[in-house]
């Protein structure tokens, strides 16, 4: 078998065998800024390119596909995201943990005192997260449901 023979089985073996539809080259025309503005406003909410099959087919246009839309996050929304994060990276989480394990093995006195501030700090902590996922809109996975 030659190289080239290689190379077609190869190709035929990585489509499963099967051709694959190509879809026709895009048509493809230059218009002047003044064109280009009169066929926006002519489409409306059409695209472009619907607006213009529809005109040289003399068609109804066909509905428009509907389009995935990116959400790009706001000033705002990217300044809390890394808010959340540098609370979900902070050592909080372990500095609690050093404490409860001191308490545990006696090397810290726990005081009702003590015991009183630790909770609030675990509350505040709690609240802070909460207030961070709320101001974003997503949806908190240790939320009981």
């Amino acid at each position: 078998m030659s190289g080239s023979d290689l190379q077609t089985d190869f190709s035929g073996a990585s489509s499963g065998g099967r051709k694959t539809a190509k879809h026709p080259a895009p048509f493809s025309i230059r218009l002047t800024e003044d064109e280009r503005a009169y066929l926006r406003r002519e489409a409306g909410t059409l695209s472009i390119s619907a607006h213009i099959r529809a005109k040289l087919f003399q068609s109804a246009p066909l509905p428009e596909r509907p389009t995935r839309k990116r959400r790009t996050p706001s000033a705002n929304q990217a300044e809390l995201a890394k808010l959340l994060g540098g609370l979900g990276g902070s050592r909080l989480s372990s500095n609690m943990n050093q404490i409860a394990k001191a308490a545990h093995i006696g090397a810290l006195p726990v005081t009702p005192e003590l015991e009183q501030e630790l909770a609030e700090a675990c509350a505040d902590i709690k609240r802070m997260r909460s207030a961070l996922i709320l101001a974003l809109g997503v949806a908190d996975q240790d939320a009981a449901p």
